[in-house]
């Protein structure tokens, strides 16, 4: 019987998303209790909490099974004290963004791209997050009314295509990311942009009238990179929120990470690829973790990972069967296991 406290697990009334934004679970015991898990508590690192805080939006609080210590979407975000080890080759800065810094929020590691650190704010805090450690603070494209890193890109004319990442760009309200499209609007050898964001899946009404009008009113072809790693993930909220993406013009991909106690069984990656395609995406990259302290436990093998990748491929259509790469630092891109 799951307790009284845990009717707050119903989706909000308001389609607000700021206000969805605000009444995220930031306690870890009351992400627990509102899950009938309170048992799990000693299980958590207060430590780990206060270096990365706890953030979860109730939308994606209401998709986990109450009772179940094992769910994978509590997995992403719950805190433990496994995070506290530290582990030989896990490090602060894991696929070295720090040496690709080439301007106040401006990262350039793969020739004819530009990936813009548009906010350090997101309305999901994942455990593995390979920035879990990076420096907002000091380092995002925003700062100076963007001046700086729009300068960059328009004086580098092999740049065609620039990524808006972060934290989560969609975190951001849409005049301002209106503003720093307005500004990129103006650079003759831009192509392409694209955008790498969780909102869809995590606050799915982020997705409102304001921020489809801006979509369809950029001048580039458009790439949205959502972010799910397990199936559990996509309810109807969220695959009406991609239905709005599409119909504003944007080509829908989702990048996923294998994660051991997430999704690192072939049931559950198929099922991701086929109930993301049900909602109109397509699978792009399946990432190997990337090796940031704080997320050993999350790590699955290269063997493991190769022999579930190719199980995976003998099972779904090819289109269904994301791409198994790794990112490490100086590489030209990203790197193909398989």
């Amino acid at each position: 019987m799951i307790p009284a406290e845990a009717l707050p697990l119903q989706p909000l009334a308001t389609p607000d998303w700021r206000h969805q934004w605000r009444d995220a679970v930031r306690d870890p015991r009351q992400l627990l209790t509102l899950l009938g898990l309170e048992s799990l508590a000693s299980c958590i690192s207060d430590a780990a909490a206060a270096q990365f805080p706890l953030r979860v939006p109730r939308a994606f609080v209401s998709r986990m099974r109450p009772g179940d210590a094992n769910d994978p979407l509590l997995r992403q975000v719950l805190p433990l004290d496994d995070e506290d080890r530290l582990v030989p080759g896990f490090g602060l800065d894991a696929v070295g963004d720090a040496a690709a810094r080439t301007a106040n929020g401006v990262l350039q590691k793969y020739r004819g791209r530009a990936l813009l650190v548009a906010t350090g704010s997101c309305a999901v805090h994942c455990r593995y997050c390979f920035r879990r450690h990076f420096d907002y603070a000091g380092d995002t494209a925003a700062a100076g009314g963007w001046g700086e890193a729009v300068a960059r890109i328009a004086a580098d004319p092999t740049i065609d295509e620039v990524l808006l990442s972060g934290g989560d760009p969609f975190s951001l309200a849409t005049p301002k990311l209106a503003e720093l499209t307005d500004a990129l609007a103006g650079i003759p050898h831009l192509k392409r942009l694209r955008i790498h964001t969780r909102l869809p899946i995590v606050l799915p009404d982020r997705v409102d009238e304001d921020l489809v009008a801006w979509l369809r009113g950029l001048p580039w072809p458009v790439t949205i990179v959502v972010h799910a790693n397990h199936a559990n993930e996509f309810d109807p909220a969220v695959d009406a929120a991609l239905a709005r993406l599409r119909d504003a013009g944007a080509m829908l991909l989702n990048q996923a990470v294998l994660l051991r106690g997430v999704n690192d069984d072939v049931a559950s990656l198929a099922a991701l690829s086929e109930r993301g395609h049900r909602a109109g995406v397509l699978p792009y990259y399946l990432h190997q973790l990337d090796r940031v302290q704080g997320a050993a436990h999350f790590e699955v093998d290269d063997a493991t990972a190769l022999s579930l990748h190719r199980t995976l491929a003998a099972r779904l259509s090819g289109y269904l069967v994301p791409r198994l790469v790794r990112e490490l630092p100086g590489d030209p891109g990203k790197r193909p296991l398989s």
